[in-house]
């Protein structure tokens, strides 16, 4: 992570002054890449609705980021022919570099970005820059998952997005709803000390802005926003995902480890303690992922085991469902005893009820890509079925994780110790015992016995 030092704190808000006519008080970037189909209409119609709506002067600024076919002419062609509009070109793709570059060089005090398919209705913009020209709040983020949000999507992406959402509140006990909507508004002087933090030059720079900006105790102001679904979007979901979870554990350890320099984004008056009030970032999580992902792999070579023995004599659907089972009980056990350090019989029954909870969303899933696979074709190869089904216990297994952590096996330490208590090791720290993967496969058997009365469900003191 970055730790370039900036002058001194935020200065109080305020609202903005008055603004002659004609200086721009909104600047909104819309970053590019290959884009020349959608640009000159995206581009039109942005201005067309600042021109009847926005009381203040403002400009579009076209961040082309490494192009390579007619975008640069057509953004050029736009910039001759429209006084508000201008255009900064980038000889290196990502969207995060276009942003921080274009947002870097402007001169307005109010800055923002959509996405070039404007799947978020425009009508959402004036509130969003609303309480940053007035002074209320730092940054702006339209939000699709709100309450009274109107979002027309596919089901993938509305389970992608809500899982990663899921995901930062997790992890990273974020508080903002929607980190990925394109549709963003900050003020120039937050900006000017926020984005040396973020490290981020793709995707996740959104993620990582938003989460250093709530942990410095800036406020977020959220606008639910009506959003439809672009279906020729170029994005790579896969990818995407990829990256956004690398990002996740990046800035994880960097705020555990407190290598940011936050205090600088501070302001002298003005903010509601509240807004620092923000958990610490769990500990024991890199232990908890490194166990999870042990026991998950065995887990899931078990699984694709009894799935192909279960097939030689009954159809694709039992046999998903009675090898999802099986391996279920025992991948519960498993997590119990060598991811979350429980120990003996006592609660077993409960959490091995929770955990076919859990089983039943991956079931759902994978049951679901089968259902779907047979649609595509009559009769796929049973190579297909192993990844089609891979591919579907992999999207199941963040969910999994978050579920154990949350809910079957949570941490009540914290709460139940005394205050001499030792504190928890260090985040990023692993600490197994030789014994313990085989220890945990055994309590898989023997958690269907009857609990002895003198066990007890408490966690390994390690």
């Amino acid at each position: 992570m970055r730790t370039d030092s900036s002058p001194g704190t935020l200065p109080a808000r305020v609202h903005l002054p008055a603004a002659p006519a004609g200086t721009p008080v909104l600047d909104v970037v819309i970053p590019v890449h290959n884009e020349e189909k959608d640009l000159q209409p995206c581009v039109r119609r942005l201005h067309e609705h600042l021109a009847r709506t926005f009381p203040y002067g403002f400009r579009i600024t076209i961040a082309d980021n490494a192009s390579t076919d007619t975008t640069p002419r057509v953004a050029a062609l736009l910039a001759a022919r429209i006084p508000e509009v201008t255009v900064h070109r980038l000889e290196q793709k990502g969207r995060g570099r276009a942003l921080r570059a274009a947002w870097s060089a402007s001169d307005a005090p109010v800055l923002a970005y959509m996405d070039v398919d404007l799947s978020t209705d425009l009508n959402a913009l004036l509130p969003l820059v609303a309480p940053l020209i007035s002074g209320h709040s730092d940054l702006a983020i339209g939000s699709r998952l709100a309450p009274s949000s109107r979002v027309v999507r596919g089901p993938k992406r509305e389970f992608i997005s809500r899982a990663y959402n899921l995901i930062l509140r997790g992890s990273l006990h974020a508080r903002f709803s929607d980190a990925q909507c394109g549709f963003k508004a900050i003020r120039r002087e937050v900006a000017g000390a926020l984005l040396p933090l973020v490290e981020d030059t793709g995707w996740f720079f959104d993620t990582e802005m938003l989460v250093l900006a709530e942990r410095a105790g800036l406020r977020i102001h959220e606008v639910p926003v009506d959003w439809v679904d672009d279906p020729d979007s170029t994005v790579h979901i896969v990818r995407t995902a990829t990256e956004d979870l690398k990002g996740v554990w990046r800035v994880g350890r960097a705020l555990a480890t407190g290598s940011l320099p936050l205090d600088r984004l501070t302001r002298p008056f003005g903010d509601d303690p509240r807004d620092r009030e923000i958990g610490d970032v769990p500990r024991g999580l890199a232990r908890q992922l490194v166990g999870f992902c042990v026991v998950g792999g065995l887990s899931t070579l078990f699984y694709l085991l009894l799935y192909s023995g279960f097939r030689a004599f009954t159809g694709s659907q039992t046999a998903n469902a009675l090898a999802l089972l099986v391996s279920a009980v025992a991948n519960t056990a498993a997590n119990r005893r060598l991811t979350f350090g429980v120990r003996g019989r006592g609660g077993a029954v409960r959490h091995q009820a929770q955990g076919l909870v859990v089983f039943g969303i991956g079931l759902t899933l994978t049951s679901g890509s089968l259902a779907a696979l047979g649609a595509a074709t009559s009769e796929p190869a049973h190579s297909t079925e192993l990844a089609v089904l891979i591919a579907a216990n992999l999207a199941a297994t963040v969910l999994r994780f978050l579920l154990f952590r949350a809910w079957v096996f949570p941490d009540r330490r914290a709460d139940d110790a005394p205050p001499a208590v030792q504190p928890a090791a260090p985040y990023g720290t692993t600490s197994f015992r030789a014994g313990d993967v085989a220890d945990s496969w055994r309590d898989a058997t023997a958690q269907l016995l009857p609990a002895r009365p003198h066990d007890t469900d408490a966690r390994d003191p390690r």
